[in-house]
């Protein structure tokens, strides 16, 4: 057992959730390398803290609160990031390669890539981990009312941003899900 979590607990639980936490670094973070710490080192976490995880909660939310948490604190202690919004220049392999194609493409990364990093982890959070605004509030502790007000202002921020570029289409309430 690892702290209170029988072996296969474990494996089942990083089975589940290790491709979206590494995603959600590797979009944060724009570095595979990065984002391979990052997993490692939030599930070290998830199964160290396991005993104070509320199993009447979904465990979704507090998973990426450690992720997010150690994807802040890494990225903190990165130079690079703070003098460059636009991705670095690194190898990745074909299935990243794949997924960021498929997922962004690059005017719209570059337009997230400008936002604030709560803005950006808003949207990756809301729009490519599919979590429920709720959800996101409870990871970032904040109220959901803060948390649908930056979403909006990430939207607006995006807009502005890409007005021009045919990409931003759908009308002011309408789920942008299928254009971001």
């Amino acid at each position: 057992m690892i702290n209170n979590i029988a072996e296969e607990q474990a494996e089942a639980i990083f089975r589940k959730h290790s491709a979206q936490v590494y995603r959600v670094a590797l979009f944060l973070s724009k570095s595979p390398t990065l984002a391979d710490d990052i997993t490692q080192d939030t599930f070290l976490q998830v199964f160290r803290k396991y005993h104070t995880y509320d199993p009447t909660q979904p465990i979704t939310p507090w998973i990426y609160k450690i992720a997010l948490n150690i994807t802040r604190k890494t990225l903190h202690k990165q130079k690079w990031h703070i003098f460059s919004r636009e991705m670095p220049d690194i190898v990745i392999n074909p299935v990243e390669d794949a997924v960021l194609k498929n997922e962004l493409n690059e005017v719209l990364w570059q337009a997230i890539n400008k936002l604030t990093l709560k803005s950006q982890e808003i949207i990756v959070m809301h729009y490519y981990s599919e979590l429920k605004l709720s959800e996101i509030a409870a990871v970032l502790g904040i109220p959901l009312g803060t948390c649908k007000s930056r979403l909006n202002t990430a939207l607006n921020s995006l807009e502005k941003q890409l007005v021009g570029n045919n990409i931003v289409t759908a009308n002011k309430g309408e789920d942008l899900y299928g254009t971001i």
